[in-house]
């Protein structure tokens, strides 16, 4: 295994694909194809550097529960999503993390289009440990529907 920062080829991938028109399209279906589950929700990636991502879910028949609107654990799933691509796209070299938990509240229907914000600070000199990141699920009002903290226990990359 190599000792590469592991998101340096995700964003590698990002900045040369999002540079094309219909770039940013492909490079959300090849993530969705790399994490199944994920990809369950037909994210597209909107922006993608270190600290700092943003994706979007549009509702649509399948991700909507009993009430007509988006189900919690749609927005959970975007919610993670953003926080891990910011978090991971900062990793230093030999760095990996994975969830240890989410806690999430809802303050409204996700109803719409739905763009899931995190930006997370990553220190070059990362000691091992388990760091909460916010992720920001709004709609197109602008209105915070729901907020995950996302923790992440990161550490060094095992060989």
């Amino acid at each position: 295994m190599r000792n590469d920062a592991p998101g340096a080829t995700v964003l590698k991938r990002w900045r040369q694909l999002s540079a094309l028109p219909g770039g940013g399209w492909i490079f959300s279906k090849l993530l969705g194809w790399m994490v199944p589950y994920s990809g369950s929700v037909s994210p597209r990636v909107l922006l993608l550097e270190p600290g700092h991502a943003r994706v979007r879910i549009v509702e649509r028949r399948g991700l909507r529960q009993h009430l007509g609107s988006v189900h919690a654990i749609a927005l959970m799933n975007v919610a993670e999503m953003a926080s891990g691509l910011a978090m991971l796209a900062a990793l230093p070299a030999g760095m990996r993390g994975i969830v240890t938990k989410i806690t999430i509240e809802y303050f409204k229907k996700g109803r719409g289009v739905l763009v899931a914000e995190s930006r997370c600070v990553v220190p070059a000199d990362l000691a091992a440990g388990e760091y909460e990141y916010l992720s920001d699920v709004s709609d197109a009002a602008g209105d915070i529907v729901a907020r995950a903290t996302v923790t992440w226990k990161l550490g060094p990359v095992r060989e």
